[in-house]
């Protein structure tokens, strides 16, 4: 906490801060930000294929493209929201996009596997201080109310889509460019931001305060080791469990340990960089479960159906990105529907429809089948669930932000954007586990007289079914957190100045 400037009960996006006199171009600052951050997750999906084959990755290796930004990312956030507390947040925002861009520069130059990964950790790095300060920049640029609650309509809905659109972003690139340019497009834009950034962005004043390395380094140690493990415990599509392999059991075990002493750290700590009174309100808890519940889905559920739609469907980059726009639509208009209806109903009516309506869309893509089409078998489920997904987006950081205080903001910012991203990280090597575990059981009890590439497809459609399943379970937990955490009133009186 600041020794300089006292805490305050005053909701951190309610309060009127320094800000610029651009709001305009400050909301479409912060929002290319976080679009750009959010979209790099899964932008690079299209293209893990030209990936693999141009650099020589592994098929379990050419995950950790995907699972290196997202640990580093989540893992980091807590950081960059504090660091953006301390030093100021305009110039953190600045900061991080520069690095970010100089990454996406470095990984796309990249001619081997290990620069590629090591490029985009550093990508997590700087997106770990965009994402967090981006969020908290609203608080300090646009006044309570109307104004401030469409920004984190806005916010919302770039967080949302952002996943589904790099699916169709990085259709295009790879098609009519190559895989290279799927980072390398983040530097213009990078650039660009960072010089605006200045001009219509409030800089917010330097606390007193330290930073928590110890409990940074054990978070984020923690949460790479346990998803390395998960991630071993099946090494590659066609072959067996490793359960009991001493590398998986010790990096678990370390993984618990790691995440166990963060716990005791940010208990004890000065300056801790998880306050314990931030998981102390009921419904900022319940936000932060869902969103951590939302990102395992998420990432792998847009993993398993780049690869069905790829190695099922056959189709090209293009075609694959095309495919995801109908995906991109319903988030869109689930966002926009959240917030038109977030002051009249309040949160909870919204997680919950959005939480049972991702459920019945995952639920739905469980079912399908090698023998599925895209418009019979995929359409229909993608629809409801990217529905249901933008509905949830836009009530989550509302509710994660209520009633913070104003030397918490970065802090809390944070916090909702690490669920995401450790969420993201954890389910890709979950579902991953999942998926490569059925279809290595399901390709070794291939019946006689089917063809090897008929049993593969089958083997390989098994696999991402019960990964789909596991999806739509997680899902289902979800919806259950929103009614049982998040109270009736959560995010109503908050934002009733909406209506004004």
């Amino acid at each position: 906490m600041s020794q300089t400037q006292p805490a305050t009960s005053v909701p951190a996006y309610q309060r009127t801060a320094p800000r610029g006199g651009r709001p305009g171009l400050a909301l479409l600052v912060i929002a290319i930000a976080q679009l750009m951050v959010v979209l790099d997750a899964t932008v690079v999906y299209v293209a893990l294929p030209s990936i693999q084959r141009g650099l020589g990755f592994s098929v379990s290796g050419v995950e950790w493209v995907i699972t290196a930004y997202a640990l580093t990312f989540g893992g980091l956030l807590l950081l960059g929201g504090r660091a953006g507390d301390l030093l100021g947040r305009r110039r953190m925002f600045v900061a991080g996009l520069l690095l970010f861009s100089a990454a996406s520069l470095a990984g796309g130059l990249a001619t081997s596997p290990a620069w590629l990964l090591a490029a985009r950790a550093v990508q997590g790095v700087g997106g770990a201080v965009v994402a967090p300060t981006a969020l908290a920049l609203i608080s300090t640029t646009f006044t309570e109310g109307r104004q401030r609650s469409r920004a984190m309509g806005v916010y919302a809905s770039m967080s949302g889509v952002g996943g589904a659109l790099g699916l169709v972003a990085g259709g295009l690139l790879v098609t009519y460019a190559s895989w290279n340019w799927v980072l390398f497009v983040n530097v213009p834009i990078g650039i660009a931001v960072a010089l605006a950034a200045p001009w219509c962005l409030g800089e917010t004043p330097r606390r007193t305060g330290g930073f928590d390395l110890p409990g940074a380094v054990a978070g984020t140690a923690g949460i790479v080791a346990l998803v390395y493990g998960l991630s071993s415990a099946v090494t590659t599509a066609d072959g067996g469990s490793h359960w009991g392999d001493a590398k998986v059991i010790a990096s678990l075990a370390a993984g618990v340990a790691l995440l166990v002493a963060f716990a005791v750290i940010e208990a004890r700590g000065r300056y801790p960089l998880l306050p314990p009174r931030l998981l102390r309100d009921r419904d900022r808890l319940g936000a932060n479960l869902i969103m951590l519940g939302v990102g395992t889905a998420n990432f792998g559920v847009f993993f398993f159906l780049t690869l069905f739609v790829q190695e099922l469907l056959g189709y090209s980059p293009l075609r694959e990105g095309v495919a995801f726009l109908p995906l991109t639509a319903a988030l869109l208009i689930g966002a926009a529907i959240a917030t038109r209806l977030i002051a009249r109903t309040g949160a909870r009516p919204l997680l919950v429809a959005g939480a049972a309506a991702s459920a019945g869309g995952m639920y739905w893509l469980s079912r399908v089948t090698e023998h599925s089409g895209y418009a019979g078998g995929l359409l229909g489920p993608s629809l409801i669930a990217g529905l249901g997904l933008g509905l949830l987006f836009v009530p989550l950081p509302m509710v994660a932000l209520s009633r913070v205080a104003e030397s918490d903001s970065g802090v809390a910012s944070s916090l909702v954007n690490t669920g995401r991203q450790v969420g993201g990280a954890l389910g890709l090597a979950v579902l991953g586990t999942v998926a490569w575990t059925v279809t290595a059981n399901s390709a070794a009890s291939r019946v006689a007289g089917v063809t090897r590439a008929a049993a593969d497809n089958h083997a390989l459609a098994a696999g991402l079914d019960r990964a789909f399943l596991v999806a739509a379970g997680i899902a289902v937990l979800i919806l259950v957190t929103a009614v049982v955490a998040i109270r009736g009133r959560a995010a109503t009186s908050e934002l009733a100045e909406v209506r004004r």
